[in-house]
C-alpha cells in the first residue's frame, strides 16, 4: 500500500495539527516549505472550519491534511462536575472567579456527518483523526474524493485495528509527543512506549506507510524516524514558537523557559491525558486526577479560572502542550524551521 500524498511532498515532514495553537496560516507556510501542512478542526465549529479552509486555498492548492477527533461524547454527570468544582474552588476564590462563571458545555465535538457536509466542496487530500476512526460510512466519502484516511495509534494493536478498518497511513505517536494522547483500544497509559520504539513494531506490523510522531524536534530526529521505517515524520511542538502559529504569549514565555521545566501527562485540562510543560495547577492537584470529568468535559469547567489567570500574564492554570523535545526556545519562521529539520535529507526524486 503507497500514499500518493506522502509521494508527492517534497520534503518527508508533516506538520502536526495543533488546536488551539495554530490556524490556515501555519499550514500554508509549511505547505509552501515543502512539507504537508495541517489544520485542526476538532475546536472549530463546521462554519469556522469552512472559513479557515476558504482562507487556506486562497494561498496554497497544493496538499492538505485536515484533522478532527472522534471520540464518543461522554454523558455529563453533574454530581462529577460538582465535586470536580468544589477540588477547584480554592483557586477560584484565590483569583478572583465565581463559580457562577462556569458554562457547562460539550467541549470538542467528534468528525460527524455535518462537518463531512461542510468538507466535501474542498476535497481535502488527507483527512485525519484522533482517538480512533469514525464508522466506515463516515469514511466512504472521503475515499470517493480521492482522500486518503490518516489516523493516529500508540500501540501495535491499535495499528492493526485502524489498518482492518480503512486507515491508509498510520501515524505512529510515541509517548513523547506534546498534546493529547491518541489512545482509543485501551486507557492504560503504561502499554505506550517512546517513538524509537514504537515505530519499527508498527512498520513491521502493517503494509501501509507510517509516518513517526512524538519527541522529533531535529534533522538527526528526522533522519532516525526514516531509517527505521517511517515515510515522513509528523512535528509538532518544534512549530509552536513559529511566526505563523497563534500559540498565546503565556504559553510562548513558558515555551522559552522550557529546559527548566518538565512535562507530564495530565487529565486536568480536558480529562484525557496530554502531555504539556508541568505548571501550578499540575502540581496542586497532581497531574493525572482521578476526579476530573471525562473528556472534553473538564475543558469548559477551568475555562474562567484559565482566562482570569491568564489576564495576569500568568500560565499557572493553562494547558501548555509540549513534547519531551523541544529544540527551539527562540520565534522564527515556520520555513526556517522546515529547513532545518530536512537538512542533510537527500532530495526527493
Amino acid at each position: 500500500m503507497n500514499s500518493a500524498v506522502l509521494h508527492q511532498l517534497d520534503r518527508p515532514l508533516v506538520q502536526a495539527p495543533m488546536a488551539g495553537s495554530q490556524d490556515h496560516r501555519l499550514a500554508i507556510a509549511v505547505g509552501l516549505s515543502g512539507g504537508l501542512g495541517s489544520l485542526p478542526c476538532a475546536m472549530l465549529t463546521p462554519e469556522q472550519m469552512v472559513s479557515e479552509l476558504r482562507l487556506l486555498r486562497t494561498q496554497w492548492s497544493g496538499p492538505i491534511n485536515v484533522n478532527f477527533f472522534a471520540h464518543t461524547p461522554p454523558q455529563p454527570d453533574e454530581a462529577v462536575n460538582q465535586a470536580w468544582l468544589r477540588i477547584l474552588k480554592p483557586l477560584y476564590d484565590e483569583f478572583g472567579v465565581g463559580l457562577d462563571e462556569v458554562v457547562p458545555g460539550p467541549g470538542r465535538q467528534p468528525f460527524n456527518s455535518t462537518y463531512l457536509d461542510a468538507l466535501a466542496p474542498f476535497k481535502p487530500e488527507v483527512v485525519s483523526f484522533h482517538f480512533g476512526l469514525p464508522y466506515s460510512a463516515m469514511l466512504e466519502p472521503i475515499k470517493g474524493w480521492g482522500g486518503e484516511v490518516w489516523s493516529s495509534a500508540t500501540t501495535v494493536d491499535e495499528a492493526r485495528w485502524l489498518q482492518a478498518h480503512g486507515a491508509d497511513v498510520i501515524i505512529a505517536q510515541g509517548l513523547e509527543a506534546g498534546g493529547h494522547r491518541g489512545h482509543f483500544l485501551s486507557p492504560d497509559l503504561s502499554v505506550q512506549c517512546g517513538t524509537f520504539a514504537l515505530l519499527p513494531q508498527v512498520v513491521a506490523a502493517v503494509q501501509c506507510p507510517v509516518v513517526a510522531a512524538g519527541g522529533v524536534a531535529t534533522s538527526q530526529g528526522v533522519q532516525a524516524a526514516l531509517a527505521l521505517g517511517a515515510s515522513a515524520v509528523q512535528v509538532g511542538s518544534a512549530f509552536l514558537l513559529a511566526h505563523e502559529s497563534t500559540t498565546t504569549q503565556v504559553h510562548r514565555a513558558a515555551l522559552k523557559a522550557s529546559p527548566l521545566t518538565p512535562t507530564a501527562l495530565t487529565n486536568l485540562f480536558s480529562g484525557r491525558p496530554a502531555r504539556g510543560l508541568v505548571n501550578r495547577l499540575m502540581k496542586d492537584l497532581g497531574a493525572l486526577h482521578p476526579g476530573a470529568p471525562a473528556f472534553p468535559l473538564a475543558t469548559p469547567l477551568l475555562a474562567p479560572l484559565r482566562a482570569a489567570v491568564e489576564r495576569q500574564g500568568l500560565g499557572d492554570c493553562s494547558p501548555l502542550w509540549c513534547g519531551q523535545h523541544l529544540a527551539v526556545q527562540h520565534e522564527e519562521p515556520a520555513e526556517m524551521i522546515v529547513a532545518r529539520l530536512c537538512a542533510g535529507l537527500k532530495p526527493r526524486s
